[in-house]
């Protein structure tokens, strides 16, 4: 049973169902990956705003739940042996895709591989792109060495040509649609809000140009990139 008892998070975002799955979150690269999985997997569930004000993710009641105070976290309160609070992106895609079986292949090696991609997202893919935006658009970039910025584009350039390797002849990073693909996609498409798709030279990637576009043709995806509301 949820209660403020056991999860205070509640008393700053309460639950109108508590027996609903609880996503708090915000639409960030990170955070809709886990929404996207909640669409793309059909399961009921609450989403609550969390905004990356230290009001909200430093707030005790979010630390309470995540003492990290990164956005997203997750409460199931039919977890597997009673209710369950989660956070990191990668752990929680991994427990939905056991939870329902799906996005994670139908055999171990299927399942391994989709977490490979998914860590190689989570190690690679997310700090480095993330590193990127901070030298590229935001405080970094007033920054007069020019080698950080140069670091991040270089490693980011190298990241997108693995991308575009494996994705040849391949609709999806793995073959089949699963987990890693909601872990990476969010991020390629974040490098527009950076504004460096052009000194990454984005379209020398021709197989991850497609990919991008593929996946943002999902119906589920573009819910989840949507939820929570930035309003």
């Amino acid at each position: 049973m949820l209660d403020t008892a056991s999860f205070p998070i509640m008393a700053k975002w309460p639950p109108q169902n508590p027996d609903l799955l609880q996503l708090y979150s915000y639409p960030t690269p990170n955070g809709v990956k886990v929404s996207i999985m909640l669409e793309e997997t059909g399961l009921p569930y609450e989403a609550h705003k969390v905004t990356l004000a230290d009001a909200d993710v430093k707030s005790p009641e979010f630390l309470s739940l995540n003492p990290n105070n990164k956005i997203p976290a997750l409460i199931d309160p039919n977890g597997p042996e009673g209710p369950l609070a989660l956070f990191e992106s990668g752990a929680i895609l991994l427990y939905l895709a056991e939870k329902t079986g799906q996005f994670i292949g139908q055999s171990a090696g299927d399942r391994h591989r989709a977490t490979q991609w998914l860590m190689f997202q989570m190690g690679g893919v997310g700090p480095m792109f993330g590193q990127l935006g901070y030298f590229h658009k935001f405080a970094g970039s007033e920054i007069e060495d020019p080698r950080p910025r140069e670091r991040y584009i270089n490693e980011a350039k190298r990241l997108l040509n693995v991308l575009n390797t494996q994705l040849d002849g391949r609709d999806w990073i793995t073959g089949e649609y699963s987990i890693a693909d909601m872990a990476i996609a969010p991020w390629l498409r974040g490098l527009d809000f950076y504004g460096a798709k052009e000194v990454l030279g984005w379209d020398n990637h021709p197989n991850v140009t497609a990919y991008l576009d593929r996946f943002l043709d999902r119906p589920a995806v573009q819910r989840g990139l949507n939820i929570p509301s930035r309003d």
